[in-house]
């Protein structure tokens, strides 16, 4: 009895092991399919030579191109100023911005004038009796020529000398009354006044600074590569500028309480040193008459003002441009040969901006170009081309993929089996 409780569960352990192995033995295999081989769709154009006229990015701040201290030449107490001399007041040229009080400059010319009149007299008389002594000089009847002594001609000398010292003396004191008025030597602008009414003046006080408002300008920093593209007016010693020479025009912007201005003005030198710290070189923009209305709601170009440049470069020919998102590390973009496949090309870059890259070499007339973004394209891969969105390209041995397809079924033993359902799946074998 005991043998049999011992085996008869090795029995049945047996009996489960065979009928296990019988069942993997005799499973079904299972039917493999291999995916069909798959084109990428891609965007591509067709690209051709064209011209190209480069634009330079730049900016800078809005300066005057005259800035002066306006400094009195006499002392006195300020008496009079126009309506106006104030923070940001206009003034043409010539007009009188103050006036310092004149009396003693007044006294002092008619003490000129006085000393004038003395002085001439005196050589009115001098000279009467340099030409008596001569006429007595003569009737004495000797022959002998006179000394200068005799003839007064030291005094004489004198007398006019004293002359000429008051006449200076007179000018002088006409000039400082003069300067009693304070004019403008300039159209231009009140940047800051310092002085007012019944304040006491003296040479070297600061009255204001002014600017000019004839012209703004605008330093510009430019890069070598952006040097390349642009002809810049530049000064050589002894040579004046061509004749014939134009300057580059310059579109200015600046944003102001939300709206965009524009404006537009030119370049007229280039400085003459390179910054030791960036190593570019500024150019000067300058716009004619920034403070007068251009158009209506327009704000002046006032002194202060970042602006956004854009410089007018030189214009190239038979180049290709293409847009900046196509080009891929390295300087490579995609084309797509005759047989629909993939091939890598290097190109030579000739201007770069924000948006488009200009090709100087490297490409084709008539290439296609690739648009879409491919992160990992092989070389040599095949795709399926949309050219210009006339509908896709499949050349000999590319298939078109079925618009709609169901799903073939996984067979049974007999590779019979049940497709899912679609258009295109037979339900047999699995195959669609």
């Amino acid at each position: 009895m005991k043998i049999f409780r011992i085996l008869i569960p090795l029995a049945m352990i047996a009996a489960c092991v065979l009928f296990a192995k019988r069942l993997v033995d005799t499973k079904p295999e299972a039917r493999r399919f291999s995916a069909p081989p798959t084109a990428t769709h891609v965007e591509v154009k067709r690209i051709k030579p064209t011209a190209y006229e480069v634009t330079i990015q730049s900016q800078g701040t809005v300066r005057p191109r005259t800035e002066s201290t306006l400094i009195p030449e006499v002392s006195g107490i300020v008496t009079e100023v126009a309506p106006g001399f104030e923070d940001g007041g206009f003034f043409e040229q010539g007009d009188r911005l103050l006036r310092i009080d004149p009396r003693d400059y007044e006294s002092a010319v008619k003490i000129a004038e006085a000393a004038l009149v003395d002085a001439r007299t005196n050589l009115e008389l001098e000279e009467a009796q340099a030409a008596q002594a001569l006429a007595d000089w003569k009737r004495l009847g000797k022959g002998d020529e006179a000394n200068s002594l005799v003839l007064r001609k030291p005094q004489l000398a004198k007398a006019a000398a004293a002359v000429e010292s008051a006449l200076a003396r007179l000018r002088n004191a006409q000039r400082d009354l003069e300067r009693t008025v304070v004019s403008a030597p300039y159209a231009g602008r009140i940047l800051t006044k310092s002085v007012d009414v019944g304040q006491f003046v003296s040479p070297g006080t600061v009255l204001a600074r002014l600017y000019a408002v004839d012209f703004a300008e605008i330093r510009l920093p430019l890069s070598n590569e952006q040097l390349a593209h642009v002809s810049i007016p530049e000064s050589y010693r002894g040579e004046k500028a061509p004749a014939d020479w134009v300057n580059p025009p310059v579109k200015l912007a600046a944003e102001i309480g939300g709206h965009e201005y524009y404006w537009e003005g030119e370049i007229v030198r280039a400085e003459g040193a390179v910054d030791t710290r960036s190593r570019q070189l500024f150019v000067v923009a300058q716009v004619v008459n920034p403070y007068g209305r251009r158009a209506e709601g327009q704000p002046p170009l006032k002194v202060g003002m970042f602006v956004r440049a854009e410089i007018r470069g030189r214009r190239m020919e038979d180049v290709f441009v293409v847009p900046r998102s196509v080009l891929r590390p390295g300087d490579e973009v995609l084309l797509v040969d005759d047989d629909n496949r993939l091939r890598r090309r290097r190109l030579e870059i000739g201007w770069r901006d924000e948006l488009n890259v200009v090709v100087s070499g490297g490409l084709e007339a008539g290439a296609l170009l690739c648009f879409t973004q491919l992160p990992f394209a092989a070389e040599g891969a095949m795709v399926v081309p949309d050219i210009e969105g006339q509908g896709p390209r499949f050349v000999e041995g590319q298939q078109a993929p079925s618009a709609k397809g169901g799903k073939g079924g996984f067979g049974g033993k007999d590779g019979k089996g049940k497709g899912a359902k679609g258009k295109a799946g037979t339900g047999k074998g699995g195959k669609p």
